[in-house]
C-alpha cells in the first residue's frame, strides 16, 4: 500500500497545526515536577515506614524479653517445690515451738517447787525442830509418870535401853526401862522432877 505524498503533507500541515511546543514543555515540566513530587512522597513514606519497623522491632524484642522467664525466676515446678519445702519448715518449727514452750513449763513448775523447797529449807530451824521433839519426849516421861511408871537412869544420866523384867515395888509402883526412851535423862529428869542419877527402888 502506497502512501499519497500530497496526503501525507497536508497530515503534518493539519498536525502542525495542533501542535505548541511551548504549551507541550510546560506539560512536560509540570508531569516531571509531579513524578519527582510523587517520588519524594514515596521516598518519605518508605523512610518512615523504615523507621516505624525499626521501633516496632525493638518493642517486639522488649516484649519477647519481659515475656521471657529469667535465670534467677525459678520455674513454676520449682517454685511449688519451694513452698512444700517451705510449708514443712513451718510445720517442724510450729512443733519446735510446742516441744519448747512444754520443756519451758516444766522447767517453770521445777523452778517453783525447787523455790518453794528452798523457802522451806530457809524457815526450817533444826534446833528447834529438835527442841520440840525433847518437849514431846519430855511430855511423854510425864505421862508414864503419872501412871506410876518410872524410867531406870544410868549413871552417866541416860536412861537403859534395854528391856529387864518388871518389879512389884512395896508401894505397888512398878518400874520399867523403856526402850523408846533413849534420851540424855539430865533433861527428862529436871523435866519430870528426878536426879538425873535416880533409879528405881529394888
Amino acid at each position: 500500500m502506497s502512501i499519497d505524498i500530497t496526503e501525507a503533507v497536508k497530515a503534518i500541515q493539519d498536525m502542525a497545526l495542533m501542535i505548541d511546543p511551548e504549551e507541550d514543555y510546560l506539560t512536560i515540566v509540570a508531569a516531571e515536577e509531579k513524578f519527582a513530587a510523587s517520588e519524594a512522597k514515596r521516598k518519605k513514606e518508605l523512610e518512615d515506614a523504615h523507621a516505624n519497623l525499626k521501633s516496632l522491632a525493638k518493642l517486639l524484642e522488649a516484649a519477647r524479653s519481659s515475656s521471657t522467664r529469667p535465670k534467677t525466676v525459678p520455674s513454676a515446678e520449682a517454685h511449688v517445690a519451694t513452698l512444700n519445702e517451705l510449708d514443712r519448715f513451718k510445720l517442724s518449727l510450729a512443733k519446735s515451738i510446742s516441744d519448747a514452750e512444754e520443756q519451758l513449763a516444766s522447767r517453770e513448775a521445777e523452778l517453783t517447787s525447787l523455790k518453794e523447797e528452798a523457802r522451806g529449807l530457809e524457815d526450817y530451824d533444826p534446833a528447834l525442830d529438835h527442841e520440840k521433839e525433847l518437849d514431846g519426849t519430855a511430855l511423854r516421861l510425864t505421862i508414864y509418870k503419872g501412871l506410876g511408871f518410872e524410867p531406870l537412869v544410868e549413871r552417866d544420866g541416860s536412861v537403859k535401853s534395854q528391856s529387864t523384867n518388871i518389879l512389884q515395888a512395896p508401894n505397888q509402883a512398878r518400874y520399867i526401862e523403856s526402850s523408846s526412851l533413849a534420851r540424855k535423862g539430865s533433861r527428862n529428869a529436871d523435866i519430870s522432877g528426878n536426879s538425873p542419877h535416880h533409879e528405881a527402888n529394888q
